[in-house]
């Protein structure tokens, strides 16, 4: 596991985007292409931890993906009812309807209007206690054919861990292939410490207007990127940690 055996807390600030955009070795990744990640034939699945996920780790080639007419499927493992403990404003009911509301919302500021959409209805923060039923249920509608994208197994966040060891064990089953996207990993690694596995990565570049309609569908979990003032909390995704995932590119452990 080597560097990233350490605590991955999400506390505080985290490391800013300024300092990842300095990285020497993230300039370094080798750049790659949709049609490389998504050769022809293929199926893109995509598995999101929490609604909002999917736009996080992979708007981009979402987007891409669509331009090729490419029908994806996104799975969503929970709802994310859970990210509001104590709110007035968003009760878990409230949020549980809404979330994937914003989901499809976003989706439709992508631009993709044709997708197969699976809600698999784990709770949330309850991914981890069931891997195993979220790895069966993976690999009963993956094909050979598909390239899985997820979140990166050393995340941070517990859910996005188990997704992506769920991910891993159907793909091995299926024959599978998995690319895993840092969320949460921008926040807890640094320039420089060996977390992030580099040498094994690749940069995807996204376009001016790629990007713009990334930070757009962003705009749609209200959930999510603004205040809830009935606790006086700030953001979920407050604009910092936006930042740190919407650079002019993504990143992919292949």
């Amino acid at each position: 596991m080597g560097a990233v055996g350490r605590n991955r807390h999400i506390a505080g600030a985290g490391t800013g985007a300024d300092a990842w955009q300095r990285d020497a070795g993230l300039a370094g990744v080798a750049s790659t292409d949709a049609d490389a990640l998504l050769p022809p034939g293929a199926r893109l699945v995509v598995v999101a931890p929490h609604p909002d996920d999917e736009i996080l780790a992979c708007g981009g080639l979402l987007q891409l993906a669509a331009a090729r007419a490419r029908a994806p499927l996104l799975v969503a493992v929970t709802d994310g009812e859970a990210s509001h403990p104590g709110s007035l404003a968003w009760p878990v009911e409230k949020l549980r309807a809404a979330r994937p509301q914003e989901t499809l919302a976003a989706l439709a500021c992508l631009g993709i209007a044709t997708l197969d959409l699976q809600r698999i209805g784990i709770a949330d923060g309850g991914v981890t206690a069931a891997e195993a039923q979220l790895a069966g249920r993976l690999a009963s509608l993956l094909g050979p054919g598909d390239v899985v994208v997820t979140t990166w197994r050393y995340d941070g966040h517990p859910d996005h861990e188990a997704t992506a060891r769920a991910c891993l064990a159907a793909a091995a089953q299926c024959g599978t292939r998995v690319l895993q996207a840092p969320v949460w990993g921008w926040h807890w690694s640094a320039p420089g410490d060996g977390a992030m596995p580099l040498a094994g990565a690749r940069k995807l570049a996204l376009p001016a207007a790629v990007q713009a309609r990334k930070r757009a569908a962003m705009a749609c979990f209200t959930s999510q990127v603004l205040p809830d003032t009935s606790r006086g909390a700030a953001p979920v995704v407050p604009e910092h940690a936006l930042e740190r995932v919407l650079l002019p590119f993504e990143l992919y452990f292949t």
